[in-house]
């Protein structure tokens, strides 16, 4: 029997999805518009180009920044999920004096916007070598993605059943071996989450993209896009605009759809205990 709670869940749950969905929906709405039917607002299809597709992909080289970005967060994810799993492993696992306090300083890293360690990690990145080239972006993206990554495998490998590890230690295997052969199978869906939220995130980043990028062949997609606009002469292209927004936004929401159950279990993991 459909009650009045139901109905207005329903009805809660309804209002969210069309808030969430409507501006992507109007993105690729736009997105098939040209010349005075961008200025049009209309909420339903009335024309098909793919006019604005075509120029994205023709000039400049938003092709090369698409490769561009997925170099830099398939390398940025796997850097800190190795990283993140091994910190994970020293923190949940073995006792040692100031743990809790390192542990709060890895999380109190994350708490500072990016603009106030720009300049400093600017030096950094420019003492490496490595300015103007997607490596400069695999670091930066690496030390602010791990604080969240090394507290979520931290969190879900303290849960993992002690006996697990007590037996592997009897038979003689290494931490390396407990870690890469018996935690990993055990954490695939919290890896897959922090894997996933790690990848958005370094795949929208726009301020160190802006700034450790100078050129076209090194430059990612966010930063790409908002050359689109800055590149143009006379009025601002707002189908190429919504066009590259598109194409990038897809890869996001089928990576999302196919791994959402993952996604769950990974952040509800350790919640419920038994």
């Amino acid at each position: 029997m459909v009650t009045i709670n139901k109905i207005g869940l329903l009805l809660l749950v309804s209002a969210v999805v069309v808030i969430s969905v409507f501006p992507f929906y109007y993105a690729v709405l736009t997105s098939f518009k040209s010349g005075g039917e961008l200025f049009r607002i209309t909420y339903f299809p009335t024309s098909f180009s793919l006019k604005n597709y075509i120029d994205v992909f023709e000039h400049g080289q938003f092709g090369r920044n698409i490769l561009n970005s997925v170099f830099v967060a398939f390398m940025t994810v796997s850097a800190g999920l190795l990283m993140g799993v091994t910190a994970s492993f020293a923190l949940s696992r073995i006792s040692f004096r100031g743990r809790g306090l390192l542990l709060m300083c890895v999380l109190g890293v994350s708490m500072f916007p990016q603009m106030a360690v720009l300049p400093g990690l600017f030096e950094i990145i420019r003492a490496m070598g490595v300015y103007n080239t997607p490596w400069a972006l695999i670091v930066s993206y690496t030390i602010f993605i791990l604080p969240f990554t090394v507290w979520v495998l931290t969190s879900f490998m303290r849960d993992l059943p002690v006996e697990i590890e007590e037996a592997a230690i009897v038979d003689g295997a290494s931490p390396w071996v407990i870690v890469t052969r018996i935690f990993l199978p055990l954490m695939w869906p919290a890896m897959v989450t922090t894997g996933i939220l790690a990848f958005i995130a370094a795949w929208n980043e726009f301020l160190f993209a802006l700034t450790f990028t100078t050129s076209g062949s090194t430059r990612t997609v966010p930063v790409a896009i908002g050359m689109i606009a800055a590149s143009s002469e006379h009025e601002t292209p707002w189908g190429q605009i919504m066009a590259a927004s598109v194409v990038v936004t897809v890869p996001l929401v089928v990576l999302v759809v196919v791994f959402q159950r993952k996604i769950v279990a990974g952040l509800t993991a350790g919640g419920v205990k038994g």
